[in-house]
């Protein structure tokens, strides 16, 4: 008999690394358990990530970079996961916003709390 996780309050790297772990294995959950136990993960992932990381006060698009140097990842990485490599670059060099689409995934991607992608930010002509 598998006995259920209990969660509780992510206080360190491995039970954050544990969560994440979880919550990758159920993310496609839509009703049920395994749902409810993914939307309590998401909260305390989130909680752990915004007391944890003192995120810099920059743009979203500067945010991604920083990331995506954190993760060794290139625009090709990103575009992979969002399907548009062109529209990616537009979006990396400041000449289309990010869509509500490339927040969620990107966020995913590079463990970033969506608030952290969904400022204003200027664009280039």
């Amino acid at each position: 008999m598998n006995k259920k996780p209990q969660w509780f309050l992510i206080e360190t790297e491995q039970e954050y690394n544990e969560a994440v772990a979880r919550y990758e294995t159920i993310k496609h959950a839509t009703a049920g358990e395994e749902h409810q136990e993914k939307l309590l993960l998401v909260h305390l992932i989130e909680n752990y990530e915004n007391n944890l990381w003192d995120l810099p006060d920059v743009n979203p698009v500067e945010m991604i970079k920083i990331r995506m140097e954190d993760f060794g990842y290139k625009a090709a990485d990103l575009a992979a996961v969002y399907g548009d490599k062109g529209t990616v670059s537009k979006v990396l060099n400041y000449k289309q916003p990010l869509s509500l689409t490339m927040i969620r995934k990107f966020s995913e991607l590079l463990h970033l709390p969506a608030s952290a992608l969904v400022k204003e930010y200027e664009l280039v002509n």
